[in-house]
């Protein structure tokens, strides 16, 4: 029988740095920032909520479109939920839960967060990667 630890061969992501921690104010603007999921370029976001980061995929739950009515500006007028600018559906900001309009049951896509004195970061996932440049090779212009 095979060694379960032995087949575990994938690399794990760094941690990537987003912003300041001083950059999300509280209920205030997200920073917005570009991932793959599944291979696909994607829009994802981080905000403060209560004193804690949060980050979700830039994505309504109802119907697949970025949710943000302004970059970065998600909540909605009382700064009580994070709204979709398209079709009004509402959510929770702490975990995402729909909390009203067309998104049913749904919730959105979560991202992992940490704030750490020196920054935000973001930990990517199996599913949900940082977006990769290839570096030119030595001597090639760029």
């Amino acid at each position: 029988m095979a060694d379960p630890a032995a087949c575990s061969t994938r690399a794990v992501p760094a941690p990537e740095r987003l912003c300041e921690p001083a950059a999300l104010q509280d209920s205030g603007r997200a920073f917005v920032f570009d991932v793959l999921e599944r291979g696909r370029p994607a829009r994802a976001f981080v905000l403060r909520w209560r004193g804690a980061v949060v980050a979700y995929l830039n994505r309504c739950a109802h119907v697949p479109a970025e949710m943000d009515w302004q970059e970065g500006q998600f909540l909605d007028a009382e700064r009580r939920f994070i709204v979709c600018s398209i079709h009004g559906a509402s959510y929770e900001p702490a975990d995402g839960r729909c909390a009203g309009g067309p998104c049913g049951r749904g919730r959105l896509v979560a991202l992992t967060v940490r704030e750490e004195a020196d920054g935000v970061y973001w930990y990517p996932s199996d599913t949900i990667q940082p977006v990769t440049f290839d570096a030119p090779a030595a001597g090639t212009p760029a």
